[in-house]
This record gives C-alpha cells, sequence and structure tokens, in this order.
C-alpha cells in the first residue's frame, strides 16, 4: 500500500483538503493517506465549509503534528506551502517529494464572500492536483 502524506504549516486548510479529496479520489486499497503540520492550528471551518460544496465532508479530520514513523515511511510527501517545505523534517533518502506551492487561504482579507471565494480557488486547485495523482 503506498502512503501520501500531506503537509501544511498548521494542517488547518491546504493538507486537510488534499487529505480528504485523496481520501475520495484515491483507491483505499492502495493508498493510506494523512495530513499533518510542523505545528497544528486546528481544523478551519472555511475549509469544511469549502469542501462540503463538493460534497466531501472533513468535518472529522483532526489537525496533527507531523508523525515521524509514517513521515519516515511515506511513499510519497506533498508539502504544500513553502513553510513546510523549509522547515519539515530531511526528506527521507527513496521517498518522493513534491511541492505544490498554494497560498494560505486563511490569510484572505476582505469580505466573508471574497474570503470564500480564495478558499474555493485553493480547494479547486487541490483538487486537480490530487485527482491527477490516480
Amino acid at each position: 500500500m503506498k502512503k501520501i502524506y500531506f503537509l501544511c504549516t498548521g494542517n488547518s486548510c491546504r493538507s486537510q483538503m488534499a487529505e480528504g479529496y485523496a481520501h475520495e479520489f484515491l483507491p483505499q486499497s492502495e493508498y493510506e493517506v494523512r495530513s499533518a503540520g510542523i505545528e497544528t492550528h486546528g481544523l478551519n471551518l472555511r475549509a469544511v465549509r469549502v469542501m462540503a460544496e463538493d460534497a466531501i465532508d472533513i468535518s472529522k479530520q483532526t489537525s496533527d503534528l507531523i508523525d515521524l514513523d509514517y513521515f519516515n515511511h511515506s511513499d510519497l510527501i506533498i508539502t504544500l506551502c513553502g513553510d513546510a517545505k523549509d522547515k519539515c523534517p530531511a526528506i527521507p533518502k527513496g521517498v518522493e517529494h513534491v511541492h505544490w506551492d498554494l497560498k494560505d487561504p486563511a490569510q484572505a482579507s476582505g469580505t466573508e464572500e471574497e474570503t470564500m471565494a480564495v478558499f474555493r480557488e485553493t480547494r479547486d486547485r487541490i483538487r486537480q492536483k490530487v485527482v491527477a495523482l490516480k
């Protein structure tokens, strides 16, 4: 079984969305999928809402710190922000690493609708990238 680890700073938005889509689109018989952060910021409620708009429920996922055992035994590590790429532990030899440089939607400003539009744009980019992993 191939292990995929999605990592970002606080494991609150981007990596959570990626994990949700991976659970939906990648066969569970072939992939074990987790997400984590170099810190924990809690699950962002806007991320939960935009994923629900696409019929993906991430409300029961948790914001977790990197599990070094899972990290060291992963087949593919995907960092979703520069902070995680720069601060996560050294990628183990033989583990594939891909970086998706996505802006943090939690940093968006403006009206609620403008902020949600940024979350939707990030969600849609993540969806495309996860689907391409098949």
